[in-house]
C-alpha cells in the first residue's frame, strides 16, 4: 500500500512540474507576441462600388440574398429569423467619422499587411502571415515596419509618414 501510494506522489509531483514547465514557456512566447487588438472598419456604400470584384475575392464574402441560390434551399420561416438591427444615428456617425483615411492592403510573398492611411500618418489594421512565414511588427510616431520572414528569406513592408503622406515600400531581402 505504501509502495502505491509513493508511485502515485511521485507521478503527481512529476505532472505537476511538466505542466508548469509547459506553461511556463508558452505564457513567455505569448507574452513577447503583443498586437493590437482588431478593430472593424465601417464599409459604406461608396467602398463598395469602388471595390467592385475585390470584394468578391475576400474569405469573408457573403453573397447577398438576391444573389443566393433559391432551388434547392427554402427561406427560413419568418419567426427563426432575426431582425437586423439599425444603427443610431450617434452610432452611424461616430462610425463614419472614426475612418478618415484610406485602407490598402499590400499582399507580398511573406504575407499581407494592411494599412489606414490618413493625410499626415498612417495606422496598422492588420498584417497575416502567409503559410509557413512569421511576422514581426515594429511601430514608432513616423513609421510602421512589417517583416516576414521564412528561414534566410524575408520580405519587408515599411510606411513612413514623417516628411509628408504616408508612403509604402515593399522590399525583398
Amino acid at each position: 500500500m505504501r509502495r502505491g501510494l509513493v508511485h502515485v506522489l511521485a507521478w503527481l509531483l512529476a505532472t505537476g512540474a511538466a505542466v508548469t514547465l509547459s506553461w511556463w514557456g508558452v505564457h513567455t512566447v505569448m507574452a513577447g507576441t503583443a498586437y493590437d487588438p482588431p478593430r472593424a472598419l465601417p464599409v459604406t456604400a461608396a467602398d463598395a462600388t469602388t471595390q467592385g470584384t475585390q470584394a468578391l475575392g475576400s474569405p469573408t464574402h457573403r453573397p447577398s440574398a438576391s444573389t443566393r441560390p433559391s432551388a434547392g434551399s427554402p427561406s427560413p420561416a419568418p419567426a427563426t429569423r432575426r431582425p437586423s438591427p439599425s444603427p443610431t444615428p450617434a452610432a452611424s456617425a461616430s462610425a463614419s467619422t472614426s475612418m478618415s483615411g484610406q485602407v490598402k492592403s499590400y499582399d507580398t510573398d511573406g504575407g499581407r499587411a494592411v494599412f489606414e492611411l490618413d493625410a499626415s500618418s498612417a495606422t496598422l489594421v492588420s498584417a497575416t502571415p502567409g503559410t509557413g512565414w512569421s511576422m514581426q511588427v515594429w511601430k514608432t510616431t513616423t513609421w510602421i515596419r512589417v517583416e516576414f520572414t521564412r528561414g534566410t528569406d524575408r520580405v519587408s513592408v515599411m510606411c513612413t509618414w514623417h516628411d509628408g503622406p504616408p508612403h509604402v515600400d515593399v522590399g525583398t531581402y
